[in-house]
């Protein structure tokens, strides 16, 4: 007898699903194909994050590049430029 009373309450979360699962049969399918299809392409975006950190690590190469010549170049001609040196 208890058993019957205690599977007779249900959770919220169980009436929640079962709302929305009728919700959804509701749908016709192209609709549910539309969603599923929508879901999937957010999740496989690129997103403006990865795409700032690309560039973000392009530039910070290309700083690095630059400035690895700039020293390299500036020392030569510093040498170069010596009087002291005959």
């Amino acid at each position: 007898m208890g058993k019957k009373d205690a599977s007779a309450v249900k959770l919220p979360v169980d009436q929640y699903r079962k709302q929305i699962g009728k919700q959804d049969y509701k749908k016709t399918k192209p609709i549910l194909r539309a969603t599923r299809l929508k879901a999937e392409a957010r999740k496989t975006a690129i997103g403006i994050k990865e795409v700032g950190l690309v560039l973000a690590a392009i530039f910070a190469l290309l700083l690095a590049f630059y400035a690895f010549f700039y020293l390299r170049l500036s020392s030569e001609v510093e040498s170069d430029l010596d009087p002291d040196e005959d």
